[in-house]
C-alpha cells in the first residue's frame, strides 16, 4: 500500500474554495461514523476506559473546536500568531464549553455530563458548519486567513480515524471499503541510505502543525531500512518462535506492559488450529500475512525487532527516507512506531491551540505515516503523531532498520 503525500502537500496550501468541500466531506464521514456507533449502540455508551470517549461527546466535541476556533474567534486572522486568550463571542449552545472543551473538561467526566442528545448535537454542528463556511466563503487565501479553517479540518479528520479505532475496539465497523486493510504489494527489502544531511520539519508557506515547525538540518550517518511495514507473516513468525513469551526480547517496560494484558498475544489475533484468525470489526476472518501487522504497541516492536536483530528507525531516519520520493519507499498502510520520543524541535513556539503539542512532550512515542484509516488529505511525510507506547488500539505497526 502507497501513500499519496501529494494530497496532503496539496491541502495545506488548499485555498478557500478547495477547504470548503474538504470540510463538507469531512463532515459526510464524520456523522457516517457516528450512524454507525447509534446502530450499534442503542444507548450510545462506552466502557470508561483511557483510550475511549462517549461518541456523543466526540460528536459535540468536534463542532464546538470547529466554532471555538473560527466562529466564536475574531482572532483568528493573525493565523498561528493569534492571542488564544483574546475575547470570543458567546457559542451557539450556551453551555458549549462546559460541555465539551477538552482542555477543561476531565476525560472521566465525560461520561456524566448533561449531553444534548443525537438530533440535537446534529443540528449543532449543521449550524457550526454553515457559519464557518459562510465565514470562509469571505475569506482572503492568505495562510493567516486559512489557518484555522486547515486546523479544524485536520482536527475533524484526526477524530474521524479515532472513532474508527474505537469502532474495532467495540467490534463494531463500517461499511465503506475506503477504511479496509488491503494486502503490503510486494516483499520487504532494505533500503540503503548513504550518509547525508536531511532537513527535518517545515519551512516555507503554508498550513504547519505547531511540532512540525522549527525546520533543521542533522547529520544522518548511513542507515539501511525496510521498504515496507513489517507484515503479519513477518511478525508471526516471531510469535510461533515464542519471543513474544520470551522475557529476553523485551524491556523492562515492556514486559510489565505485557504481563499487563488481558491477552498473552498480539490483540485481535486468535489461533484456529495452524492458522490465524483477525477479528476485523467485530467478525473473525481468516488473517492475511501479506497485510501490515497492526494494532501493535511500541513495546511489541521493539520486542520483534529485538528477535529479529533489527532496530526502529528515529523519526529522523523515517523522514529522510520518506521524503526522498523512492517509489520503493511505500507507507500508508499503518502508522509506523519509531525510536523517538516526542520532543519539540529547536525554537518550538505553540500555536494558538496550546494543548495540541506541548503537554504531551516526553511522555509519548513518535508514529510517523498514516494508516488505512487514515484520511488520504492527512498523508503527509512530515506529520508526527505521537501516543503512548503502550496504545495498541491504533492502527499502528512498524518498520524496522539494521543495527
Amino acid at each position: 500500500m502507497q501513500a499519496d503525500p501529494d494530497l496532503g502537500i496539496a491541502l495545506r496550501s488548499a485555498g478557500a474554495q478547495a477547504l470548503a468541500q474538504a470540510l463538507k466531506d469531512s463532515r459526510r464521514d464524520t456523522l457516517a461514523s457516528f450512524a454507525v456507533f447509534e446502530a450499534g449502540l442503542p444507548e450510545l455508551m462506552v466502557p470508561q476506559r483511557a483510550e475511549l470517549n462517549p461518541p456523543l461527546w466526540e460528536l459535540g466535541h468536534i463542532g464546538w473546536f470547529q466554532e471555538y476556533w473560527i466562529g466564536r474567534f475574531a482572532e483568528r486572522r493573525h493565523g498561528h500568531r493569534a492571542d488564544p486568550n483574546a475575547a470570543r463571542e458567546p457559542a451557539l449552545r450556551a453551555d458549549a464549553d462546559a460541555l465539551y472543551d477538552s482542555s477543561h473538561v476531565a476525560h472521566d467526566r465525560r461520561w456524566q455530563l448533561p449531553l444534548p442528545n443525537a438530533d440535537a448535537t446534529r443540528a449543532d454542528l449543521a449550524a457550526q458548519l454553515q457559519q464557518t463556511l459562510a465565514l470562509l466563503a469571505g475569506s482572503s487565501d492568505d495562510d493567516d486567513a486559512l489557518y484555522a479553517f486547515r486546523l479544524a479540518l485536520l482536527h475533524e479528520d484526526m477524530h474521524h480515524e479515532a472513532a474508527l479505532y474505537t469502532l474495532q475496539s467495540l467490534g463494531l465497523g463500517p461499511t465503506d471499503a475506503r477504511w479496509q486493510p488491503a494486502a503490503l504489494t510486494a516483499p520487504r527489502h532494505e533500503l540503503d541510505f548513504d550518509a547525508s544531511l536531511c532537513q527535518l520539519g517545515h519551512a516555507g508557506p503554508g498550513f504547519a502543525l505547531d511540532n512540525e515547525l522549527g525546520a533543521h538540518v542533522l547529520q544522518i550517518a548511513p542507515f539501511s531500512i525496510d521498504s515496507q511495514a513489517v507484515s503479519w507473516d513477518d511478525y508471526l513468525a516471531f510469535v510461533d518462535d515464542g519471543g513474544h513469551a520470551d522475557r529476553r526480547c523485551w524491556s523492562d517496560a515492556g514486559w510489565h506492559w505485557r504481563a499487563a494484558q488481558p491477552t498473552a498475544g498480539p490483540r485481535h489475533l486468535r489461533r484456529d488450529g495452524d492458522h490465524w484468525q483477525r477479528n476485523r470489526w467485530g467478525r473473525w476472518q481468516p488473517l492475511d500475512p501479506a497485510q501490515a501487522a497492526c494494532h501493535l504497541s511500541a513495546f511489541e516492536a521493539d520486542a520483534w525487532c529485538a528477535w529479529a536483530g533489527r532496530r526502529l528507525p528515529s523519526e529522523a531516519e523515517w523522514e529522510c527516507a520518506a521524503t526522498a520520493a523512492l517509489p520503493a519507499y511505500q507507507w500508508g498502510a499503518v502508522w509506523e512506531w519509531t525510536a523517538s520520543d516526542f520532543r519539540p524541535y529547536p525554537g518550538f513556539a505553540a500555536h494558538p491551540y496550546r494543548d495540541y503539542s506541548a503537554p504531551w512532550f516526553g511522555s509519548r512515542r513518535v508514529l510517523r505515516g498514516a494508516s488505512f484509516a487514515t484520511q488520504p488529505r492527512l498523508h503527509h511525510p512530515r506529520y508526527r503523531n505521537y501516543f503512548e507506547p503502550g496504545r495498541s488500539d491504533l492502527f499502528a505497526g512498524f518498520r524496522s532498520c539494521a543495527r
